[in-house]
């Protein structure tokens, strides 16, 4: 049986129209970190569980971002699963005119990492502490994977998600039910 299609299919030459598409993919919004003299942050969604064991995570870094620099000399960086109420924190980050180095993070809650002292996100549903483990190309994108050292995982709270190019919060499905 052959089902009408509701859009039309298009080739993929406009990077707008690709971004629409990615973005009906709901992800949750993380804080990528790295630390040292002068530490940097950013609002990503491309954060990704790879393996258990060895546990490791990945994030993909835009090569024209200024995060990309930091993480291909950093040697460890943190990540934060922002909870549904820092929608503040994940804009803050994504912000491209506020302070850089010590001065971005002047008015969030954050806090330094046990092992290797990258600030993380106070009150995220997740942090994580990682080393650097390997990079790869990706396009206009590095993919950074890094082996997991540390976690703290908040049960109480939903994650902050980004749907079709906004946030949005989790709902409850026992409230859909009901």
């Amino acid at each position: 049986m052959q089902v009408e299609q509701s859009t039309a299919s298009c080739q993929v030459t406009d990077p707008k129209v690709l971004r629409r598409a990615f973005g009906a993919f709901a992800t949750g919004v993380t804080v990528v970190t790295t630390g040292g003299p002068v530490p940097h942050a950013m609002t990503a969604n491309s954060f990704t569980s790879v393996s258990l064991d060895p546990p490791l995570v990945l994030v993909c870094i835009d090569r024209g971002a200024v995060m990309h620099q930091c993480l291909s000399m950093a040697d460890s960086f943190g990540v934060s699963v922002l909870a549904s109420h820092q929608e503040n924190e994940a804009r803050h980050f994504a912000n491209r005119y506020r302070a850089l180095g010590a001065a971005q993070f002047e008015n969030v809650a954050w806090l330094s990492g046990e092992l290797t002292a990258v600030p993380l996100i106070a009150g995220a549903v997740a942090r994580f502490e990682c080393e650097v483990w390997r990079s790869y190309e990706g396009g206009d994108h590095t993919i950074f994977i890094g082996k997991v050292l540390s976690i703290y995982q908040q049960t109480d709270r939903d994650g902050l998600l980004v749907y079709r190019g906004k946030f949005r919060e989790i709902t409850d499905l026992r409230e859909l039910s009901a």
